[in-house]
């Protein structure tokens, strides 16, 4: 019989607490769970196992909306995956650093860790991580609104999925579509890539954890709404929440909370979307989202347009600047100059309106918010869109109607200024 060395020992003692605390997350006692994570990470010396306890307290704190503890985790993750020597380690743990930087909003470094991980030169593992780190960099890409960027990382990510097989990161992808459809104001594909997330999940999803169920049918919940199908719209939002609140899924409760105020707000019921803005921007300013608060604040400017109180909904708009400006939201942007056209029009104040419909351009422009075809604005209503190959988007008529010999907006770009 094999005597096990102190090192084996010390080895798999690790792996059996982290098994553990693997089991009392997954049987929702989150709590029990950390605290047994903490105490391997507190005495394990095993480099490997600290590297993997470590990865655990990463994903827990991400659910719970706890970021900067999240982000706190990776960074020693990363001096953990040196201390190893491994490329491998070492591009899960930058991925970890960019997610991190995902949740806090913090877009431009999910980027630049995106891009340190994609550069390193692993095995087999990373290459599978790159869907995963493609899917990051689209997310970030599409909170500071470079559209064209962001639905080419999210091409890529699907095609990583399918030579992978992975129908996790597949559904997640649909999910983020879903959400750039969204955005674009292209209900039926913002309805379409969610039911698709929906199906993997009742194909293949019997073992996954349920926040792929709540994801897909939240995304289904805001599609619905835009549609304005708010019965289907509340019914996926409802289901959504409850698995949330089962799991204590903090960020995503936000984001449901959310979702039902703009269902009563589109009834025309303020009073009962007044308090559900209120209990979101409450848990989105805790967890640090900051995407979610503008659009908690201009949902809240709406609610007070609706009652026919301006100046309540300039103070909410104001709010909203702030957070979309520092960020870098374009969008965002865009529709805060949307908001105050309208109330300054019903004010009568010409110069302030004047104002904002130039800076509405300004943002339609430097977003490339336009059909290459026939000019007109891209977002502006919910209009069938198709992305050429280089992800430049254009209004699914005008492709039809016109047919395409190249894509006019790339080649616009390449025209150098000073020669047109």
């Amino acid at each position: 019989m094999k005597l096990l060395s102190t090192k084996e020992m010390g080895q798999d003692q690790t792996k059996q607490q982290i098994e553990k605390g693997l089991q009392l997350y997954q049987s929702n006692q989150t709590e029990k769970a950390l605290q047994v994570w903490l105490r391997v990470l507190e005495k394990s010396t095993d480099s490997a196992g600290r590297f993997r306890v470590l990865g655990c307290l990463i994903t827990a704190h991400s659910e719970m909306g706890r970021y900067k503890d999240m982000l706190k985790f990776a960074v020693v993750q990363i001096d953990t995956a040196r201390e190893l020597e491994d490329p491998d380690y070492l591009t899960e743990s930058y991925l970890n650093l960019a997610r991190s930087n995902e949740k806090l909003c913090e877009f431009q470094k999910t980027i630049s860790y995106c891009k340190t991980c994609l550069n390193m030169q692993g095995t087999t593992v990373s290459l599978q991580l790159n869907g995963q780190v493609s899917l990051s960099m689209g997310n970030a890409y599409l909170g500071l609104s470079i559209f064209q960027k962001a639905l080419e990382c999210f091409e890529k990510a699907l095609r990583y999925a399918h030579n992978n097989d992975d129908k996790m990161l597949e559904c997640r992808v649909c999910c983020s579509l879903g959400n750039f459809y969204t955005h674009l104001k292209d209900y039926e594909k913002a309805l379409f890539f969610p039911c698709k997330a929906a199906e993997l999940v009742n194909d293949y999803g019997k073992g996954w954890s349920l926040k792929y169920r709540a994801m897909s049918q939240f995304y289904m919940a805001v599609a619905y709404r835009k549609l304005g199908r708010l019965g289907d719209a509340m019914e996926c939002c409802e289901e959504s929440m409850k698995i949330a609140l089962q799991h204590g899924d903090r960020p995503l409760q936000a984001q449901c909370l959310l979702c039902f105020a703009d269902i009563h707000r589109s009834r025309g019921d303020v009073q009962t979307a007044f308090p559900r803005y209120d209990s979101s921007m409450s848990i989105m300013t805790e967890i640090g989202n900051r995407l979610g608060q503008i659009q908690v604040l201009l949902g809240v400017a709406k609610c007070w347009v609706i009652q026919k109180e301006p100046d309540k909904a300039l103070e909410s708009i104001e709010k909203a600047y702030e957070l979309a400006e520092g960020l870098g939201n374009k969008l965002g942007l865009l529709k805060i100059h949307c908001l105050c056209e309208g109330i300054y029009r019903t004010k009568g104040q010409q110069r302030e309106l004047r104002n904002h419909v130039v800076k509405f351009h300004e943002c339609v422009e430097e977003m490339e918010l336009y059909c290459g075809m026939c000019g007109e604005s891209i977002g502006d209503k919910n209009h069938q869109l198709q992305a050429l190959p280089c992800s430049h988007v254009f209004h699914l008529k005008c492709l039809q109607t016109n047919g395409t010999r190249g894509c006019p907006n790339c080649r616009r770009s390449s025209v150098k200024p000073g020669f047109v």
